[in-house]
């Protein structure tokens, strides 16, 4: 459905804290599964598995992998998408990095790690689409999709996500995986039911 006309655009004010709110609730959900040794699905969770089976830090793999996408994003999104993406990937790679050091768990139960995880990343990943902006990667092939085909961002996520944790599967223990598939489809889930242009108009 298209965007009405007398839609309100967001501020610059409202963008920055948006982003920021939506920034640090992501942020907090990978400390939660990185720490629990799981993974998650899109790109994150491709950048997580790499950084386990090689050791190196997944913000580093993280901002590295997303930088092809930025290539679709200019041509297919647009370039405030796109500088918006890049940011946010950017300060998610720098939060990814420090919030270990301001926060620990001496105690953390997988299963409600998971589903914390799951809620946090998902409304975190909501935030940034809806103020015109995503975490790179998967999200910009899951935006275009579903403006250009009016199939459902969570959707096109859940699908990339199947094929990663099938691989998975043949990676790590299977308790470790059915965890971590918990986490994102609890995620994806809170994208698909909240994410949609019909009812959200603000750009």
């Amino acid at each position: 459905m298209p965007i009405p006309q007398n839609a309100q655009k967001h501020s610059l004010f409202e963008d920055a804290q948006g982003f920021s709110i939506a920034l640090i609730t992501t942020a907090i959900g990978l400390t939660i599964i990185a720490q629990l040794g799981f993974i998650t699905g899109q790109t994150a969770g491709l950048a997580l598995v790499i950084s386990y089976l090689t050791g190196y830090s997944f913000s580093w793999v993280f901002w590295l992998i997303n930088i092809p996408f930025y290539v679709l994003a200019w041509f297919r999104m647009g370039a405030e998408f796109t500088i918006k993406s890049a940011i946010c990937v950017t300060i998610l790679s720098i939060l990814v990095a420090v919030i270990p050091d301001w926060m620990t768990f001496s105690h953390l139960d997988p299963l409600f790690g998971t589903i914390a995880f799951g809620i946090l990343t998902g409304y975190g990943l909501l935030g940034t689409f809806r103020h015109k902006g995503s975490l790179g990667g998967l999200g910009v092939v899951a935006l275009y999709a579903q403006d250009r085909f009016g199939i459902r961002a969570g959707v096109v996520q859940l699908c990339f996500d199947a094929v990663l944790f099938t691989v998975a599967f043949f990676l790590f223990e299977p308790t470790r995986v059915l965890y971590s598939l918990l986490g994102a489809v609890i995620l994806n889930g809170v994208i698909a039911f909240n994410h949609r242009r019909d009812r959200y108009i603000a750009d």
